[in-house]
């Protein structure tokens, strides 16, 4: 019998080769654009969201996988594996962890289900380094009382192209947007606590590219980490271009690049720019 199952959600951000080569069982988050419900990274890839929403944003939105698919995975992994590990996006957008906790105690396998409080690239590297301390032999309880502290560890700005999408998924009204696009007003929003709040609202957006590379530039001075992420919603070339800037200044770092994982996107829209880091220190 195999020692520790690691389950998550589409909102890790991990590449699909690396869920296949360390056996990690993900659920899909299920995405609903122009009245048509898709499982991501299955049935469509996020990429091909983003598409979709350049057309059809009005009434976009995400939702939790059937709590059918929980139950049926805990009792699958009940019979092939120890122990289990569960990490899953933040309990304040979605209910995938309160899903995954309830599932998981409906049989007699214990599972430590733990709520990340973002999602992305920060929830792929909580599981990455837990699947690096299982390698070294760290026992199931270290590696669960480390990656509890990753949480309030984990940083991610997100910078929207427009408040359009942001109205059409109801999360600015009319009247805001006409009066942000009138002042070229632009919101640089951030992960806290587990809730995506406006950090500060910059006027043009160079003035916000500026203060994102600002942002990182501190973090760095800080020694916060020495990896990093660009995710992007539909602008990989931008993406792209804000790495090799950033790698010509900072050269020490190592910067991916993904693209933003749809139950951030579907909201901030097409276009959204984001960057993603777990704190070291």
């Amino acid at each position: 019998m195999k020692k520790i199952a690691w389950i998550t959600d589409s909102t890790c951000g991990l590449s699909q080769e690396f869920i296949d080569e360390h056996n990690i069982h993900v659920l899909p988050m299920i995405v609903n654009i122009n009245n048509i419900s898709y499982r991501e990274d299955i049935d469509i890839s996020k990429d091909e969201i983003y598409d979709l929403l350049q057309e059809h944003g009005e009434g976009a939105k995400t939702s939790q996988p059937p709590y059918g698919e929980f139950v049926e995975l805990y009792k699958k992994l009940k019979d092939e594996y120890e122990i289990g590990i569960a990490i899953h996006a933040s309990s304040e957008l979605t209910g995938t962890y309160q899903s995954s906790v309830t599932a998981s105690e409906m049989f007699e396998f214990p599972v430590e289900v733990i709520d990340s409080k973002i999602g992305s690239y920060a929830l792929g590297k909580m599981i990455r380094n837990g699947i690096q301390f299982e390698s070294e032999g760290k026992d199931h309880q270290e590696i669960v009382k480390i990656l509890k502290t990753y949480p309030e560890k984990a940083e991610m700005y997100l910078l929207p192209e427009s408040f359009e999408q942001l109205k059409r998924s109801g999360r600015v009204s009319t009247t805001q947007t006409i009066f942000a696009n009138l002042l070229h007003i632009n919101l640089l929003l951030r992960f806290y606590n587990g809730k995506i709040l406006v950090e500060e609202k910059i006027r043009t957006k160079k003035k916000s590219k500026n203060r994102i590379f600002q942002i990182i530039d501190e973090a760095i001075k800080e020694n916060q980490f020495k990896e990093m992420c660009i995710m992007h919603a539909g602008m990989k070339e931008k993406a792209l271009k804000w790495k090799e800037e950033l790698e010509n200044i900072h050269e020490e770092i190592k910067i991916q690049v993904e693209t933003l994982v749809p139950v951030a996107g579907v909201h901030a829209g097409h276009g959204t720019m984001s960057i993603s880091w777990l704190k070291e220190k």
